[in-house]
């Protein structure tokens, strides 16, 4: 479906914020060394060990690494959805043991209510805070109205492209006033146009909200155009691997790809990545039982092997 309510890259979501913006005093995330075990015994795997990050208030700061590595699973933690087994995860101080309206949750999956139409879905969260019709209504439709969906309020998610839909569950996330918004591989089922035009909407809301953003992703592209720091994680169990500074002026525009600091950045993450990458996959070669490539197939092929 052509998502017709789609701005253009030359034409921002919302006024260009100032690069000197007054930093925000909350969504202060700290995470300090994180452990996080699934199963007991025989069965147990270690998905995160000694993990370790901090997203001060206003940054954008990513996370990538190789499948598996536990990106989602450190996500997951500061959301309060999974308990850490050894460690700490706050958000301004406090353990973020449950989940809260303090953070904001966006999933790669459209995670809207198929029944709801999208203004009730972006009312939602504030129903559940007992907020009166009258005031839901009027927050969800100005913020419809900032991400250029309000001619879209009583549409079903079906009714809706995949960028639209993604653009929804950003909105609702918002719509509850939160100091801090995870977002887990967001637009990794969008394709490529789509994808960078989600970019940028989601810097401009950054820009426009002063959010503390913390963003996992496979796409080394997406992670520097998007960030202020990028954490890179290793193969399972997760660590961190290293830390890197994006100092890349802003507001970045899709013409920043092909400077030769982005490159740079770029060769740097895609050579920290790459070695992970190999290791993940010889792990999980090594476990199922083949010993590398060093397989002999015989005159009938792969059937010789079954």
């Amino acid at each position: 479906m052509t998502d017709l309510s789609t701005p253009t890259l030359a034409t921002p979501l919302f006024p260009a914020a100032n690069a000197d913006r007054a930093a925000p005093a909350t969504g202060h995330i700290r995470v300090e060394q994180l452990r996080v075990v699934f199963g007991r015994g025989a069965n147990a795997t270690l998905a995160v060990d000694d993990a370790s990050i901090e997203v001060k208030p206003g940054e954008f700061v990513s996370i990538i690494g190789p499948s598996g590595c536990g990106k989602s699973t450190l996500l997951n933690v500061v959301a309060g959805f999974v308990a850490p087994t050894a460690g700490s995860s706050t958000v301004d101080g406090k353990p973020t043991d449950k989940p809260g309206a303090d953070r904001g949750m966006v999933f790669q999956q459209y995670s809207l209510f198929p029944w709801l139409t999208v203004r009730k879905n972006v009312e939602f969260g504030l129903r559940q805070q007992g907020l009166p019709l009258s005031r839901r209504e009027q927050m969800a439709r100005t913020l419809l109205g900032l991400a250029g969906l309000l001619a879209f309020e009583n549409h079903y998610p079906d009714q809706l492209s995949g960028g639209m839909r993604q653009r929804v569950g950003i909105v609702r996330a918002l719509a509850t006033s939160p100091q801090v918004l995870l977002m887990d591989e967001p637009f990794g089922a969008l394709d490529a146009q789509t994808r960078q035009v989600m970019q940028q909407i989601l810097t401009n809301m950054w820009q426009r909200f002063k959010l503390s953003v913390l963003f996992i992703t496979h796409d080394i592209d997406e992670s520097i155009y998007l960030s202020d720091r990028v954490y890179v994680m290793t193969a399972r169990p997760g660590r961190i691997k290293a830390e890197i500074p994006i100092d890349l002026p802003r507001p970045r525009t899709p013409e920043i790809a092909f400077t030769p600091e982005f490159l740079a950045l770029k060769q740097q993450l895609r050579a920290l990545i790459s070695a992970e990458s190999l290791l993940a996959m010889g792990g999980e070669l090594k476990d199922g039982g083949l010993e590398g490539f060093e397989l002999s197939v015989g005159e009938k092929g792969v059937g010789d092997l079954l």
